[in-house]
């Protein structure tokens, strides 16, 4: 539950970059609403962590700072850009929660039901942005976000 909780707080930043460097009010105003619901995500994750007696990770201000401005830079490249970062983003954590979801035990419901509503939510701002005219983006972009996904994952996972 500690790397979601950190998923969702590089969620936030990278929303608040890409917000301040959109284009258009509309992308703006897209990515400032999902920034929102990106916060219940990280009320749920830190209130089960609280119930596993876990704590978040250290390294969240890094992460922050860190998505902050990978999601501003992304947005310098234009709306459309930006949105393609969201929507690949999206599809990137989609998979990471289908990856928890089998790996979690049967018996952990409180978790299940918190990755399930989040893994709907990310699918939809995935397709909001995509519909919004988000681009693909380029296999060595998609390659790059993917393997600093997995520094994140894995380091938020001990620290």
């Amino acid at each position: 539950m500690r790397v979601n909780h950190t998923g969702e707080v590089a969620a936030q930043a990278l929303y608040h970059g890409q917000a301040l460097a959109a284009r258009s009010e509309d992308t703006r105003e897209m990515l400032l609403k999902a920034a929102r619901e990106e916060t219940d995500h990280l009320a749920w994750c830190e209130t089960r962590l609280s119930e596993l007696q876990s704590r978040p990770s250290f390294l969240n201000p890094l992460w922050y700072a860190g998505s902050f401005f990978i999601g501003a830079l992304a947005a310098t490249f234009g709306d459309r850009v930006s949105l393609g970062f969201v929507s690949e983003t999206e599809r990137q954590v989609e998979g990471h929660l289908d990856d928890q979801l089998a790996r979690l035990p049967a018996k952990d419901s409180r978790s299940r039901s918190i990755l399930a509503a989040m893994r709907v939510d990310e699918i939809e701002h995935g397709a909001a942005a995509k519909a919004a005219g988000g681009a693909d983006l380029p296999t060595p972009a998609r390659a790059l976000m993917k393997h600093t996904a997995r520094v994140m994952t894995h380091t938020a996972y001990w620290i």
